[in-house]
């Protein structure tokens, strides 16, 4: 069966039902019909929040076989409760490009999966249009002022990087030139769209403690200068109030439920090669106000979404972790030891073997952090018992606790190995977490921390337009800013041909964004996409519905 087919299978309960077993009434949240609905920001209490257990799920370099993170965190969080644990799980919205285009949805898979995957994976509650609006409203404004006579600010177009997003994958979109058509059509000048996951406004959303800081950061976004080099942001525009009042439901996190009938919150969608690649502080803060376990995944491989959501939303909102689960698969760990995308269901002891370093990676960089990780073999059909041995003995000799999951194919019940390690670490190893830097360091400190300790690399080089942004940062009295390093997925350095474990690789940082609002920096290594393309047969041509409003295809 198919995910969509075994997500219909299950009759889902009634979304006062599952609030119920948050110890919330019906009448504390907002319906968004029978099995979706809003919590109030209110509900959020710091304290308790602080005696919720938070594991983070993380994975080695991610490969086109598909690692499995979001169907592992929802097993994982399926497991706990069969446990007798109360566990939440804490996930990120989909994005309608992957869903549209390669990738899929984002609602995990077989049976275990978060549902109504449908809405999820389409328009939900609107998270995504109400983010959208609130960037394009900026992007007019901007325009606006520049074209205005009597209400300019002197804005300087060539300086204004800001451009429009829109949540679908269409490369046609990426440079434009707007203002066209003779005068009262404004000022023509060159710009583009972004996906609307990669928006500065969805990384705002997902660091915001709540509505006010909200309103602040957006205040915060950096448009650009003025002809006498003046920096401009958003609430010189006046305009923070009016995208704020378009995110007055958008900040409220989204309550759903498992195929198992357990609670999960899903909220935000920021891409992790790009952004902080995590869900929000908000939804993260009430899992842990009303669950015992908290589990939350991180976009992409450990270095990463894993080391954003540690250095950067951890320091912002003062959360610690206490256990991590590195997801890895078979099929994975024998592309990175290079074996053909097209063999990796046949045996191959030498490739696996060829491919451990980047799970040995992975976890020494867990373990920088003063936590304790856990591998998680999500098990596929074709995976093999000797196959299987080589990790489990690659985990032995390094003491490292390991589990084999089959939550795909027995949701909770496949995860119970794993979910146990998890209660044992919680309960007898001391999280010492401790974040791999300051925010107080300068700059590049910073950067060349990440790029040799997580990364691996012997050094990092800067362009000339590089050094340019740092001197504009250190003008503008930023220098303070974690830094979101913008790089391939695909490998541990930035060159996505490299795989494994690579080495004596020198990380090349060509310009660095400011994201004033957001509240960190984005210095951007290699050729990084922000609206990516569709496929030659993209995902929707598979996408259907009937006369009663079944959908088909979705995956």
């Amino acid at each position: 069966m198919t995910d969509l087919e075994i997500a219909k299978k299950t009759e889902m309960k009634h979304i006062s039902i599952i609030a119920n077993k948050l110890g919330l009434e019906s009448d504390e949240i907002e319906m968004y019909g029978k099995y979706k609905a809003k919590i109030p920001l209110s509900k959020i209490d710091i304290t308790k929040s602080k005696k919720s257990n938070l594991i983070l799920v993380t994975a080695i370099s991610p490969t086109p076989a598909g690692e499995g993170k979001t169907t592992m965190s929802i097993g994982l969080s399926e497991g706990l409760n069969q446990l007798g644990k109360q566990s939440v799980v804490v996930l990120r919205e989909p994005s309608l490009g992957p869903v549209f285009g390669i990738k899929g949805g984002a609602t995990g898979g077989g049976y275990s999966q978060v549902v109504p995957m449908e809405d999820i994976n389409l328009h939900f509650t609107g998270d995504f249009g109400a983010i959208e609006k609130a960037h394009n409203l900026l992007s007019a404004i901007i325009d606006n002022n520049i074209q205005s006579k009597t209400n300019s600010l002197g804005i300087d177009p060539r300086t204004v990087a800001w451009k429009r997003v829109m949540d679908m994958n269409d490369r046609s979109l990426r440079n434009i030139i707007i203002g066209l058509g003779g005068t009262g059509s404004g000022v023509p000048r060159e710009t583009g769209f972004d996906i609307t996951a990669a928006s500065e406004i969805m990384a705002i959303l997902c660091l915001s403690d709540d509505l006010g800081d909200l309103k602040k950061r957006l205040g915060n976004i950096f448009i650009g200068y003025t002809h006498e080099r003046t920096p401009v942001y958003a609430r010189d525009l006046k305009v923070e109030g009016a995208m704020a009042a378009l995110l007055k439901d958008a900040v409220k996190p989204n309550l759903v439920q498992t195929l198992e009938g357990n609670p999960a919150i899903i909220h935000g969608g920021p891409f992790a090669n790009i952004a902080q690649g995590t869900n929000s502080v908000i939804a993260t803060r009430m899992g842990m106000t009303l669950g015992e376990y908290t589990v939350t995944e991180a976009g992409f491989g450990a270095d990463l979404g894993a080391e954003k959501f540690l250095d950067i939303k951890c320091q912002s909102a003062g959360l610690t972790p206490k256990a991590v689960v590195i997801t890895t698969t078979i099929r994975a760990l024998k592309y990175h030891g290079g074996m053909d995308l097209k063999s990796l269901t046949e045996p191959n002891v030498t490739a696996l073997t060829k491919g451990l370093p980047n799970l040995e990676k992975h976890l020494e960089n867990i373990k920088q952090f003063g936590l304790t990780p856990v591998i998680a073999i999500n098990r596929f059909m074709t995976d093999h018992d000797d196959e299987i041995a080589i990790i489990k003995d690659f985990a032995k000799r390094n003491n490292i606790r390991v589990a084999l999951a089959e939550v795909w194919e027995k949701g909770g019940k496949g995860a119970l190995e794993l979910a146990q390690h998890v209660v044992d670490i919680v309960e007898e190893v001391s999280s010492n977490f401790k974040p791999l830097y300051s925010w107080d360091l300068d700059v590049k400190s910073k950067i060349e921390m990440i790029a040799t300790k997580i990364y691996g690399a012997d050094g990092v080089e800067y362009s000339g337009l590089a050094n340019k942004n740092l001197k504009t940062i250190t003008n503008l009295g930023l220098d303070h800013l974690p830094v979101c390093i913008a790089k391939t997925q695909k490998s541990l350095s930035d060159n996505p041909a490299l795989l494994g474990r690579p080495k004596g690789f020198i990380i090349t940082i060509r310009e660095i964004e400011i994201a004033a609002g957001a509240g960190f920096l984005v210095p951007i290594s290699g050729d990084m996409m922000r609206m990516p393309g569709l496929p030659a047969h993209p995902a929707s041509e598979n996408i259907n519905i009937d006369n009663e409003g079944n959908i088909t295809g979705l995956f």
